[in-house]
């Protein structure tokens, strides 16, 4: 099985073992050879944890527990760490959809070199992927979102991944133009998972999807539809950007589509 992950970290199977970010500290502390699912010791894990602990800018949120769960996209074991108690610390149904859609079209899209940068990560998933996939990654979150985020990003992109992908905070709507000047950064893909819900700042989200577009941008936006706002919003979203619908996944409600704004 191919894991890019140091062993400190490696969990057993799904939903298997509670930890918080203290735990997972400590842990690393008492430097015992840890064990795969498989019952292999994993090994590297010396060499790998002073790189992640020197890079680690951001502290993960000390919430009362934290579940480690397992996907596989793009050949890799990809393991997250996700807490229920955070909206921006679970895998929602848009991400594995949109990670699905990635690992299928590689060839189409081609992320290699591509430089992306991905909206409300959360915990990260998305941004996996595309990094696995050869891109360069922006993961773009609330302030207390980017702990957990770069812990995800560090733990299975560091040492497997040809660009590490970079953590910045991204609060929709406020300060574009001075954290993110389109002088200087331009990307090839947007992509969004799951950032459209019950939620007040959606002409906000929609102004910051525009802002990152530039011409030749493709945003790639995949969500679980369940409120009429959702669908209020797409009709905003086509609007101003010329809509696709690349994929539909009935069992999780989940659209995907893809964006080009509007140049008039």
């Amino acid at each position: 099985m191919d894991v890019c992950l140091s062993s400190a970290q490696q969990p057993g199977r799904r939903g298997e073992g509670l930890s918080s970010p203290g735990g997972w500290l400590e842990a690393e502390k008492k430097g015992a050879p840890q064990k795969d699912s498989t019952g292999g010791v994993l090994e590297e894990s010396n060499k790998i944890e002073p790189s992640l602990h020197s890079l680690q800018k951001f502290v993960p949120t000390d919430y009362a527990s934290y579940t480690q769960e397992h996907y596989r996209f793009a050949g890799k074991e990809i393991v997250i760490q996700e807490s229920i108690e955070s909206y921006g610390a679970v895998v929602w149904p848009g991400a594995t959809a949109l990670c699905q859609y990635l690992e299928e079209h590689a060839e189409e899209l081609n992320f290699q070199d591509a430089k992306i940068l991905e909206i409300g990560a959360g915990p990260g998933l998305v941004s996996i992927v595309a990094s696995i996939l050869g891109a360069q990654v922006t993961a773009t979150d609330l302030p207390d979102v980017l702990g957990n985020l770069q812990y995800n990003l560090l733990k299975n992109t560091l040492q497997c991944t040809a660009h590490l992908p970079e953590v910045k905070e991204l609060v929709w709507g406020e300060d574009l133009d001075k954290n993110f000047p389109k002088s200087a950064f331009y990307y090839d893909y947007v992509l969004a998972s799951d950032v459209v819900y019950h939620h007040y700042f959606l002409d906000k989200l929609l102004t910051t999807m525009v802002y990152l577009s530039q011409p030749g941008t493709v945003l790639l936006w995949a969500n679980k539809f369940r409120f009429s706002t959702d669908y209020e919003f797409l009709d905003k979203f086509k609007q101003v950007f010329d809509t696709t619908l690349l994929a539909e996944y009935p069992e999780s409600s989940v659209k995907l589509f893809k964006g080009i704004l509007k140049w008039d």
